[in-house]
């Protein structure tokens, strides 16, 4: 599996600051997001994402982050990612306060309303990819994503007092559908479908490269992904290929491949 830069990091800085929790303690309590956080620590609306209680905690989220992350990082690029990670985080501290009254908490620490949104991510783009929940059942990764909403849902307004954020998993799914939803409406604005010239290319790699580019079956990808190949297309007709970013490449490369 391919660690994206973005994705390596962030399973590095939660595990280091688990390690040092273990030897700060009350860690939890000072960088934890509680009730009152925006206005008296407002920096804990990212940190709260960095921390976890115990190590099944910190297992669970980071394996989803590392299994789901690298795809995505590749899909939106590393910049946007990142954001993309962060927002969802402060969007599941803010849900979190917000059903305050059907979910009290005195603090709430994890990355689950980051790596669920990443999920959510996940199931956006690649729908109907076989997700195998503990190596053996086979479950689409939208079928996934929609358990996990549900099942937030349900949970947020019948389980206080279980000891887990629900609110904050919703708000990580609900955010970040919100975030990919703007993004997709940003990279999509104004293209023309289908492209048009004939793509700009130098060198034999290059031109095969392009080749097997445009040979990808437009009408076998998920309509976001089939606008995004439209706008990568047209951006070498235009510009050439060699505009192209890292992670467009990536991406046109990944999507050729499994088709």
């Amino acid at each position: 599996m391919l660690m994206t830069p973005v994705v390596q990091r962030l399973l590095l800085a939660n595990v280091v600051v688990f390690l040092l929790t273990r030897v700060y303690p009350t860690a939890l309590q000072d960088f934890g997001f509680g009730p009152g956080g925006i206005l008296v620590r407002p920096w804990t609306l990212v940190s709260y994402m960095f921390l976890h209680a115990n190590f099944p905690h910190i297992l669970f989220n980071m394996l989803i982050l590392f299994f789901f992350g690298p795809r995505l990082e590749e899909r939106l690029g590393s910049k946007s990612f990142i954001w993309f990670y962060v927002v969802c985080g402060i969007g599941g501290a803010i849900l979190s306060l917000a059903f305050f009254m059907f979910a009290p908490f005195s603090v709430i620490i994890g990355a689950s309303g980051a790596v669920y949104g990443v999920v959510l991510g996940f199931a956006r783009y690649w729908p109907r990819e076989d997700i195998y929940i503990w190596g053996l059942l086979p479950v689409q990764a939208r079928i996934l994503a929609l358990f996990m909403l549900l099942s937030s849902l349900f949970a947020g307004f019948t389980g206080a007092g279980d000891g887990i954020a629900h609110f904050a998993h919703l708000g990580g799914l609900v955010v970040g559908w919100l975030f990919l939803k703007r993004w997709e409406n940003r990279r999509t604005r104004g293209v023309v479908q289908p492209p048009g010239p004939p793509p700009k290319a130098t060198g034999a790699q290059d031109v095969e490269a392009v080749e097997r580019w445009r040979a990808i079956p437009r009408e076998r990808l998920h309509e976001i992904n089939r606008a995004e190949l439209d706008a990568l297309l047209q951006k070498i007709g235009e510009v050439g290929v060699k505009a192209l970013t890292r992670d467009e490449r990536a991406f046109l490369d990944r999507i050729a491949k499994s088709l």
